[in-house]
């Protein structure tokens, strides 16, 4: 396992029953060389004492927003003070926040899940959790009917859309007596899925990725537009798990009520030539550009100022093509990575590879839309990838967020080269 020398681990502890397997957490970071700073909660306390974490990091345990509430920490490293005692310029949480390299909450509680979703931020652990741009990593523990009561699971969703990791818990004998999902992994288990993920944080570091998602809106009139089925939600995970990879990434959205991704470059359009402008502002900075927006082809040539009332007979829209942004990229392209989408409902890898080759792609992702379980407005999807050499390869059903990191494997492929 890659050691964590030099890494900082922030582990926030809150009040269940599993709260005693944080001082293995806490022993398996020291083992590989991460600084270890602990953050407890009040109810995590009568599980399990701040010594013994203070003893096991070797640095004194947070259990408080104030020294009265957790005591005076004593001589802390300058600039890393988690009580106000001895600089009273350095704000704890901001410190705390600021020096992690990741913010590991294990167990979570329910409690702790819904404080996040939702903004709350009424002890330490949760405004420090705030106050961090430090990725996070949720290991919920809990009452296996509460894990699945729909607002936890509402609640874990909305923190997965933001980019929060979340690790699964295991199933078996609970300490309410009661079998089910809901145990905290072993602790080897837990510090592995840290390694890889600050491992995975390396992969596209020093990169720059162009995402687009979305939408385009056309408009008719005021109040009326042509558009389409797409959410976003394969652009979004595109971005986010490049972000998470460690790249810097601009995503350019047409409308879509999905949460813009932690640490992105967001820009917000609504037709097809705002996303032009906003793609070609970009495109000489970017190493990467992946297109997954679902572009309008065409536009209402004469767009009214005022609304078009109901009449009797039919209404004519004369429609002129919208400029076609993915082939524009393609000629300029140069040495940049150029993926582009096929959304088809017929003849997929035919229209699929014409249009790889016309728009000079690296390679293109290709989904049946037609199906109900893969491409628009769902969280699956199921897709084949075309390449350059003619090669395809065929993917399974996956979560949009899975088909984000294939995707992404194969622009590592080509880079590699």
């Amino acid at each position: 396992m890659t050691d964590l020398q030099g890494k900082t681990i922030l582990l926030g502890v809150t009040g269940g029953i599993a709260a005693y397997k944080s001082a293995e957490i806490v022993r398996g970071f020291k083992k590989l060389g991460a600084q270890v700073w602990v953050v407890m909660t009040e109810n995590a306390q009568h599980f399990i004492t701040p010594l013994t974490l203070e003893v096991l990091s070797q640095n004194p345990v947070v259990t408080g927003m104030f020294p009265s509430s957790g005591g005076d920490y004593g001589e802390v490293e300058p600039g890393l003070r988690p009580g106000p005692a001895s600089d009273p310029s350095v704000i704890d949480h901001i410190a705390l926040a600021q020096r992690a390299d990741v913010l590991l909450i294990a167990p979570a509680t329910a409690n702790i899940i819904g404080k996040l979703a939702n903004g709350i931020c009424d002890d330490m652990l949760s405004t420090i959790a705030v106050a961090t741009k430090a990725p996070m990593i949720l290991a919920p523990a809990m009452n296996w009917v509460m894990y699945e009561h729909p607002r936890v699971q509402a609640n874990l969703e909305k923190l997965k859309a933001f980019g929060v990791q979340v690790i699964e818990p295991d199933a078996g004998f609970l300490a309410c007596q009661m079998e089910g999902r809901g145990r905290l992994p072993d602790p080897e288990v837990i510090v592995s899925f840290v390694v890889d993920f600050l491992r995975r944080r390396q992969r596209l570091l020093g990169k720059k990725v162009l995402v687009t998602a979305g939408p385009t809106r056309e408009p008719i009139d005021p109040v009326r537009f042509i558009s389409n089925r797409s959410s976003g939600r394969m652009g979004y995970a595109i971005a986010r798990v490049a972000r998470q990879w460690g790249a810097e990434v601009f995503l350019i959205s047409g409308p879509s009520s999905l949460p813009i991704p932690d640490g992105v470059h967001f820009t917000r359009v609504e037709t097809a030539e705002e996303m032009r402008e906003a793609v070609l502002k970009h495109f000489p900075e970017v190493d990467i550009l992946i297109k997954a927006a679902a572009v309008a082809d065409y536009r209402v040539r004469d767009v009214k100022d005022q609304k078009i009332k109901k009449q009797n007979g039919q209404l004519i829209l004369e429609l002129e093509k919208t400029p076609d942004i993915l082939e524009e990229l393609g000629r300029r392209k140069g040495d940049k990575v150029l993926v582009g989408f096929a959304a088809e409902t017929e003849r997929l890898l035919t229209h699929a590879e014409e249009k790889l080759r016309r728009k000079n792609l690296d390679f293109v992702v290709v989904n049946d839309v037609s199906r109900k379980d893969a491409g628009f407005e769902v969280e699956t999807n199921a897709i084949q990838i075309i390449h350059r050499n003619g090669k395809v390869a065929d993917f399974p059903l996956m979560t949009k967020e899975k088909v984000a990191e294939v995707i992404l494997e194969e622009v590592l492929k080509l880079k590699a080269d």
